[in-house]
């Protein structure tokens, strides 16, 4: 994909989803395809991206809040039912993990990752 297509993507990603469009363009840009909006047997995910056989299932928190072991082990579930692996991505600085979920993340593999606007 050239530049000048990976920018209009990302931009109409942005345009169309809004922060998880945002997220998923930087996605693009590391030369990922990405499926919006990925709905699974145990749930939905903010986007699904795909690289040489690899399989990330994001999922995008932006609200302001402190985040608990739910959350991680919901999206470890609706990885494991797609065999991918499970991305958290915080937005911004408002989003936290609570002690007891980055020890669950950490424990179910799941990669916490922040963006910064």
């Amino acid at each position: 994909m050239t530049l000048a297509e990976i920018v209009f993507q990302k931009r109409k990603l942005e345009e169309k989803y809004g922060i998880e469009g945002r997220v998923a363009g930087l996605y693009v840009e590391a030369g990922y395809s990405v499926r919006m909006w990925f709905n699974t047997a145990k749930g939905r995910l903010s986007f699904v991206a795909r690289k040489e056989g690899r399989v990330l299932a994001v999922d995008v928190v932006a609200e302001s809040k402190i985040l608990g072991r739910e959350a991680v082990e919901a999206l470890s579930e609706k990885a494991r039912s797609i065999n991918a692996s499970p991305v958290l991505v915080l937005y911004g600085s408002g989003p936290r993990l609570s002690e007891e979920a980055k020890k669950a993340a950490q424990e179910l593999g799941v990669s916490v990752r922040r963006v910064r606007p």
